[in-house]
């Protein structure tokens, strides 16, 4: 594949080019086609929990990885500097452990915004709570 590119666009297209990595930043969303030819629409959403885009000289980088697990290819890449760079296939387990991880990273992010205390000091917290109630 040719290098990746970066397309910034208000809208994400209905017919998705190959090689292009479409960012709407306005809706926090970013789509590319399946790096492995089966032309897969691939959408990835932008923010503090989820992928993010870098653009540099050489193209653009996704992060975290697409693992593609839902679909029949099961592709898994990384884009870097507008490569594709591909990796392992992960097994159910290593699939299950990084959603598992997703969930505890939103979790913690969101809960974090509502002001109460997270770790330690959430345990704390809701010991002082249960001890005011009575």
């Amino acid at each position: 594949m040719a290098k990746m590119v970066l397309q910034r666009v208000r809208y994400i297209p209905p017919v998705l080019e190959p090689g292009v990595l479409y960012v709407s930043e306005e809706f926090h969303t970013a789509a590319h086609l399946c790096a492995c030819g089966c032309g897969a629409k691939i959408r990835t959403p932008l923010g503090p929990t989820e992928w993010s885009v870098e653009e540099t000289r050489s193209g653009p980088t996704l992060w975290p990885s697409i693992g593609n697990w839902q679909l029949p290819c099961r592709s898994h890449y990384w884009i870097r500097r507008g490569e594709i760079k591909w990796t392992k296939e992960w097994t159910p387990e290593m699939i299950e452990a990084g959603r598992s991880r997703e969930f505890r990273r939103r979790r913690e992010y969101y809960g974090g915004l509502s002001g109460e205390p997270r770790g330690f000091l959430r345990r704390v917290w809701r010991s002082l709570k249960k001890r005011f109630k009575r």
